[in-house]
Order: structure tokens, then C-alpha cells, then sequence
């Protein structure tokens, strides 16, 4: 895995491949998705969450592309330990929360919002479809902020009211969301 873009692009790193719990984002797909980020938030005004962080590479892409703060949520040990060892080594201790705790427990005891949030749970995860709604109910997401599920293509969101745009690369699909916006 690598750090695509900002101060720390191309900075490389592997989390422990035994018993690794998650499955992180291609380096293909993320690319694919911060140039269209890039292109509807101003980065260094973002106020970013990570839930089911895993590797933490998202979070390592958010500062390197200068967001202010990130916040990092997964319930796995392995994952956290990881993500507090690659803070360090970045010099990103100040910039980066670490919460070891279980996502769907985060969002209905959260009492911050975020103006991008991006979830990339286990493709095997049944409560996926919930995501979205359970962000929004709990108002995670501030008013014109972004949420991105990444999914595989049984997931469906099409009939969501507040669904922007789904992208697809392969078998990883993202879907946008926006508080402000209901389709029809």
C-alpha cells in the first residue's frame, strides 16, 4: 500500500499480512477516489472520519493532503496498534484520534460532525445497507459533507433518497451521500 498524493505521497507500508483482519482500499481505486474528492471538498477544510479504518490508510491520505484532523475508528487490536505505530512514524500523533471501538457503537455515541466521512466495512458485513441512514440519524455528517460507503456490486443503494453518485473500479464500488440532497 502507498500513500497516493500530498506530503507524504508515495510513502509505502504493510500492515501485518498474518491474520490481518480487513481487506484496504486498492491503490487503484483510492486514487480513483481522491480525484474525484479533490474536485468537491477542499481537503484542507476537511474534517474527516474513518470508520472501519483498518490499515488507516485513508486517514494517512487525508493528512497527507492536508486535512486538518482525522479520526480513525475500528474494533480490532491488531488494526489499532498498527494505525498508532504508522501515526508515529509520520509525525501525525496531533492530526490523528485512534478509537478502538466497534463503528456501529461510534455513531450512536458520537456528538461530532464531519464533513467527510468514509466507511469501508468487511464486503461480508450484513448491516452494510444501514450505513448511511444510521450516520444520518445520528447527524455525523455537517450539513453539505460527504459520506463515501465502499461496497462490492450486491450491495445496493440506488433507491436511497440521499445517494449522489455510485462509482465503480473492478469489484469495489463507491457510493456518495449528502445530508442536504434527496433524489428522486
Amino acid at each position: 500500500m502507498r500513500i497516493i498524493g500530498g506530503q507524504f505521497k508515495g510513502y509505502r507500508f504493510n500492515p501485518p499480512a498474518d491474520k490481518w483482519p480487513t481487506r484496504p482500499t486498492t491503490d487503484f481505486s483510492k486514487e480513483a477516489l481522491y480525484n474525484i474528492l479533490l474536485n468537491i471538498l477542499d481537503l484542507e477544510e476537511v474534517k474527516f472520519l474513518d470508520l472501519f479504518g483498518g490499515s488507516g490508510n485513508h486517514c494517512y491520505e487525508m493528512i497527507s493532503r492536508g486535512a486538518a484532523e482525522a479520526t480513525y475508528v475500528d474494533k480490532f487490536g491488531s488494526c489499532v496498534k498498527f494505525v498508532h505505530g504508522m501515526v508515529e512514524k509520520l509525525g501525525i500523533e496531533d492530526q490523528v484520534t485512534i478509537v478502538k471501538m466497534d463503528v456501529f457503537k461510534y455513531i450512536e455515541t458520537c456528538k461530532s460532525q464531519y464533513n467527510y466521512i468514509f466507511a469501508g466495512p468487511p464486503y461480508a458485513l450484513s448491516t452494510i445497507p444501514t450505513i448511511p441512514d444510521k450516520i444520518l440519524q445520528h447527524n455525523l455528517l455537517a450539513p453539505n459533507g460527504i459520506l463515501v460507503v465502499e461496497h462490492n456490486p450486491h450491495v445496493k443503494f440506488t433507491h436511497h433518497p440521499h445517494l449522489t453518485q455510485v462509482r465503480n473500479y473492478g469489484q469495489t464500488y463507491f457510493s456518495f451521500f449528502s445530508p442536504e440532497v434527496e433524489s428522486e
